[in-house]
């Protein structure tokens, strides 16, 4: 299992990078300033490094518990970002609404597409970690089992 300094890397590290790609973007698809998307981006970032932290250590447990181990299937690793994407989804609606001054539903839909890219990004991000940071018996495991 990752400790506790691996694990805050990887969580301050996957919010730097996606702030840095999302904040652009959803200023321009949304045709908000980019102040106020920052804003509710930091926010976001925020709240979703704490659910990072919480939601790996939580699901790498479970794993540890249902499975005797910590290695990640290409399915495992779907679900893990699916559900992730979905808690953070639930806490972030009425600050986006708040904030921004939109409907409910504007800010489902904005936190949606939102989602929808971190939901890419995650995958990508923790798969890029696992093979920049592998732990140390990933790296005798064979490589199919690695997925």
């Amino acid at each position: 299992m990752r400790s506790v300094p691996d694990r805050i890397r990887h969580a301050i590290s996957f919010e730097i990078i996606g702030l840095a790609i999302i904040t652009p973007l959803g200023a321009l698809a949304f045709g908000m300033p980019i102040a106020d998307i920052g804003i509710v981006g930091i926010a976001s970032a925020t709240v979703a490094t704490a659910w990072n932290y919480l939601y790996n250590l939580g699901f790498d447990h479970a794993m540890q518990r249902m499975t005797g181990g910590t290695q990640k299937s290409m399915a495992m690793r779907m679900l893990h970002a699916v559900l992730f994407e979905g808690g953070l989804l639930v806490a972030l609606l009425p600050l986006i609404a708040w904030y921004l001054g939109v409907s409910l539903m504007q800010a489902f839909l904005m936190d949606v597409s939102f989602a929808a890219f971190y939901l890419v990004y995650a995958f990508a991000f923790n798969w890029a970690y696992d093979r920049l940071f592998p732990l140390p018996d990933w790296q005798t495991a064979p490589d199919a089992a690695r997925g």
